[in-house]
């Protein structure tokens, strides 16, 4: 083990592959040292092992209903946190909702930031009208608040979860646009971009393999601080009735069924309501230690 850590942080590594892994190596030796990052790791860790061990994790099946055993409250016998208003079990709803939740944030995640970085670096790198008319078309999607603009793109698609995903993805991408095409800007007239030209490299060529990487830190960022924000969104669909349908045990769903019980039966509302605090919480502390270790300028200081 003393021979890898020595191998990782050798200062001149005599290949690429062992820079890169020194660099993730004292990547994580420094996400490591903040303890809030570590917390949002362990509950996006968490979060993972739910939706992938849900059937070992969940006591009763989250769909079965049982009416005799509908709105029995937190710590009753068999119930962790209680039943709903059709006697299913709120804590097994909530393990296999992480799924849903998961399968939301990793669509978004896999086709937002790559449409917001490919038009970002194609109108950082060409400029001139590229980049106005690129700019322009990413401008009118910010113009407009993400929630609204994803709940009229449901309401032309229908409802259902894929075009819940869609919908987010459409509207999640220009600021990826936006921080991709400030740090094309800054890297288009590098002496290193410009010995790529002089080699004969193709404009493609330059933008996937020279510029694309040098993105991609600050786009990993966003993209973690932004899946709080594209699970509230998610969240809110489903409590509209424009995301996941009925019976699935979806977060936002969960809490527009039991918002007619909120005074008496409290618990039906409120626990899909901390598993979405808590795991937006997780993201946002991931995100900020990510923040700190992935940014140069942080790690300088």
């Amino acid at each position: 083990m003393t021979a890898l850590t020595d191998w990782l942080r050798d200062p001149n590594p005599t290949s690429r592959r062992q820079a890169r892994l020194g660099q993730m190596w004292l990547a994580w030796l420094r996400l490591r040292r903040n303890p809030l990052a570590m917390s949002g790791l362990a509950i996006i860790t968490l979060l993972l092992a739910m939706a992938a061990f849900a059937p070992l994790f969940a006591t009763h099946d989250p769909v079965t209903q049982d009416l005799t055993q509908r709105l029995l409250p937190p710590l009753s016998p068999g119930h962790w946190l209680g039943t709903d208003d059709f006697g299913r079990d709120i804590w097994s709803r909530i393990v296999h909702g992480a799924r849903i939740t998961l399968y939301i944030v990793a669509l978004v995640a896999l086709t937002a930031p790559v449409l917001g970085l490919l038009i970002g670096t194609v109108a950082g790198y060409f400029g001139g009208w590229v980049d106005t008319v690129l700019m322009r078309v990413t401008d009118i999607f910010l113009a407009f608040p993400r929630l609204i603009l994803a709940l009229a793109l449901v309401a032309v698609l229908g409802p259902g979860i894929f075009n819940a995903v869609l919908a987010i993805a459409l509207t999640a991408w220009p600021p990826y646009a936006r921080v991709a095409r400030a740090e094309t800007l800054t890297v288009r007239s590098s002496d290193y971009i410009a010995a790529v030209r002089l080699q004969g490299a193709s404009s493609a060529r330059i933008i996937a393999g020279h510029i694309v990487p040098m993105c991609l830190p600050s786009v990993i960022i966003r993209v973690t601080l932004d899946m709080a924000g594209v699970i509230l969104i998610a969240a809110g669909l489903g409590f509209l009735g424009l995301g996941a349908q009925p019976p699935l045990p979806e977060w936002g769903l969960m809490i527009s069924s039991g918002r007619k019980f909120l005074f008496e039966q409290w618990w039906v509302a409120t626990m899909p309501g901390l598993a979405i605090f808590i795991v937006s919480l997780g993201f946002n502390l991931l995100g900020d230690g990510l923040r700190d270790v992935l940014d140069p300028r942080s790690a300088a200081k």
